[in-house]
C-alpha cells in the first residue's frame, strides 16, 4: 500500500520533491480484495474458496455501507481491520490526491500482477494524471507484483520464490531519479 499512501504523504509534506509509485493501486481496497479473492478462487475452486469469497463479499459490502461506524466489529470487516481503518481508507482517493500535487511522478505497473492491475488500477492513474508532462507512466509486462521477471500468470506461490527486482525496472527508476533538472 506504499504506492497508495505516497500521494497522501506528499500532500502533507511539501518537501517531497517527487514520487515513484510501483504497482500502486487506485481501486478501493475492499473492492480489490474481492476481485483478488475471486481470481484466486478460480485457480483453486471448491467449497472453501467459495466460502472465502462469500465472506469477503459480505465484509466488503459492510465497508461500502454508509452506516459503517467506528464501532463496527473488525471481525465483520475485510482482513479483520478496524472500522476506523476502513472509514479512513474509504474517504481517500490516491489518484485524485496525486492530481492535486505539482511534483513529478514516475508510475510503474507490472504486467503480470493480479493484485494491482493495468485494467483496475493503472487506468485510475492515467485518468487522473492525463496531460501532465511531469508524470511518466510505464508498464513492465514481464514482471509480477514484486517486480520480479517471469512468464505466464502470476500466482501466490511466486511470493515464496526468491528473486530480485528486474534490472530494467531498477534502471528506469535510477534514470528517472537522475534525469536533468532533478533537485
Amino acid at each position: 500500500m506504499g504506492g497508495k499512501a505516497a500521494p497522501r504523504i506528499a500532500a502533507a509534506d511539501p518537501s517531497v520533491a517527487g514520487l515513484v509509485l510501483l504497482a500502486a493501486d487506485t481501486q478501493p481496497m475492499h473492492e480489490a480484495a474481492v476481485r483478488v479473492a475471486c481470481r484466486l478462487a478460480e485457480s483453486a475452486p471448491g467449497p472453501a474458496a467459495d466460502a472465502m469469497v462469500s465472506a469477503l463479499v459480505r465484509q466488503a459490502a459492510a465497508v461500502a455501507d454508509p452506516g459503517l461506524t467506528p464501532d463496527t466489529p473488525p471481525e465483520s470487516l475485510p482482513l479483520g481491520f478496524s472500522a476506523s481503518y476502513w472509514l479512513d481508507l474509504r474517504a481517500y482517493d490516491p489518484a485524485a490526491t496525486a492530481a492535486r500535487l505539482e511534483c513529478p511522478m514516475l508510475i510503474l505497473q507490472d504486467g503480470r500482477d493480479y493484485q494491482v492491475t493495468v485494467a483496475d488500477d493503472l487506468a485510475g492513474w492515467r485518468r487522473a494524471l492525463a496531460g501532465r508532462p511531469e508524470v511518466s507512466i510505464r508498464i513492465h509486462e514481464r514482471v509480477d507484483h514484486l517486480f520480479f521477471a517471469g512468464s505466464g500468470t502470476s500466482t501466490p506461490a511466486d511470493y515464496a520464490r526468491p528473486g530480485h527486482v528486474d534490472p530494467a525496472v531498477v534502471d528506469e527508476v535510477a534514470s528517472w531519479l537522475t534525469r536533468p533538472g532533478t533537485p
